[in-house]
């Protein structure tokens, strides 16, 4: 088993880093922020995602877990540094590389022996070129450090079941030595391992999620065509699944997608091609269809009715997609913001998003608003006026027909994830509006 540093403890570095620590390996997770480390040795994870915090006390506790801020020691220990650091997206579409940079100069001032240094994060093709050649500038000791791409392609809220039963491992190496070293890291997940050069896993990242997101405008562009000439977006995707050269997975109609890793790598990829003098026609009309599709119940609601102004609004989901309480992206947040401009008073729930969300919209008088946060779905649907759902929780989606019809005042629901059926909420009485159907 080998002895692993990982710098960064978000979704990608925590995650893994205790998969690591999990299949066996000596693991280090390094972070800057001591209380945040404080949070973890005490077996608290600093994001909600399932089973992480089960596995962070369990490794902890069998000494194969350990988090730091004492970069230099565990650098110059490991076998292997793993890069897990954020690459927040830039004004221009671009790719933030500062903090690679940062933990690629602390590596090369604390190495003391020959080392793979791997980068999980998401970063430009050609960046670990660049990080190789950056650590080699900044070197102290008389050593040789190499540098890998190991792009990780799990979604928030099934992160560890994703690393611990992935498709496939993806590496990206210049040498035999550094492919045998990830392989001998990886040889206890049992997993298929794809053997590529450097540029070309930096690519398939890209290609990979560019492509995820096409299939949800694609079926996002079809419903709203659907709606147009009387078809049900439900029914298409039913017959579209069973086509395997199409498969099942990313074709439920919405509004739109979200989180850390969609919208941020559509427009890194095509900021890539722009620099390259190329123009990727279908990723731009996927990121021009999201952007469109986010605000779609809105647009619907304000045909429907005069104002918002005084009306009470029930938000159901914040969070940008179930099991996770990252709000990156999350259509909520353009509607919220709508709404409170037009005066609405949001009461607004959420199983596990809510603090996330206050950091951005307070409680109180916002705009010409009022945000309200409410423990309990029925709370926010009480004497309602009108009710939005942008997340599919399942303490939304077993909301009972009827319960809309008794709570609120005027049973009029937007439903931006499809949950009910048509005749279900025509049979309860209710004024039911969603996407493609």
């Amino acid at each position: 088993m080998k002895k692993i540093a990982v710098a960064g403890t978000g979704y990608v570095g925590l995650v893994a880093g205790v998969c690591f620590a999990e299949k066996g390996h000596s693991v280090t997770c390094v972070d800057v922020d001591e209380e945040k480390v404080k949070l973890m040795k005490s077996g608290v994870s600093p994001i909600y995602e399932q089973d992480l915090e089960e596995l962070m006390r369990k490794n902890y506790a069998a000494g194969r877990l350990d988090y730091t801020t004492g970069f230099k020691v565990a650098y110059a220990e490991a076998d292997a540094i793993f890069i897990g650091v954020g690459t927040p997206e830039q004004p221009d579409g671009s790719a933030n590389l500062s903090y690679i940079a940062t933990v690629a100069r602390q590596i090369a001032e604390s190495v003391v022996h020959d080392c793979l240094v791997v980068v999980k994060s998401t970063v430009p093709v050609g960046t670990n070129d660049k990080v190789e050649q950056f650590i080699s500038d900044f070197l102290i000791n008389d050593v040789t450090v190499e540098v890998a791409s190991n792009p990780e392609f799990l979604a928030q809220g099934t992160a560890v079941r994703d690393t611990l039963q992935a498709a496939r491992i993806v590496i990206g190496t210049e040498s035999d030595s550094a492919e045998q070293l990830l392989r001998e890291i990886y040889e206890p997940f049992g997993l298929p391992i794809v053997s590529v050069k450097r540029r070309s896993a930096e690519m398939i990242k890209y290609a990979a999620n560019d492509f995820l997101a096409l299939k949800i405008s694609y079926m996002n562009d079809i419903a709203n065509l659907c709606e147009l000439v009387g078809a049900d977006i439900q029914d298409v995707a039913k017959g579209m699944s069973y086509d395997a050269r199409i498969g099942a997975n990313f074709l439920g109609a919405g509004i739109g997608y979200g989180g850390s890793c969609f919208p941020k790598d559509t427009k890194a990829l095509r900021f890539l091609a722009k620099q390259n003098g190329y123009t990727l026609r279908t990723v731009e009309a996927a990121v021009d269809v999201n952007n469109e599709q986010k605000t779609v119940l809105f647009r619907k609601a304000s045909n429907r009715l005069i104002t918002f102004s005084g009306l009470k609004v029930a938000v159901l989901g914040l969070t940008f997609k179930p099991g996770t309480d990252d709000l990156r992206e999350a259509p909520s947040i353009d509607n919220v913001r709508l709404l409170l401009d037009k005066g609405a008073e949001i009461y607004a729930y959420d199983p596990v998003g809510t603090d996330n969300f206050k950091k951005q919209f307070p409680e109180g008088a916002i705009s010409k608003g009022f945000m309200n946060y409410v423990s309990s779905p029925e709370e926010a649907l009480s004497g309602a006026n009108v009710c939005f759902i942008f997340t599919e929780w399942n303490e939304i989606k077993h909301i009972l027909p009827e319960t809309y019809k008794q709570k609120m005042r005027t049973p009029l629901l937007y439903d931006g994830r499809n949950i009910y059926t048509l005749s279900e909420m025509k049979n309860a009485g209710i004024e039911y509006y969603s996407i493609g159907r």
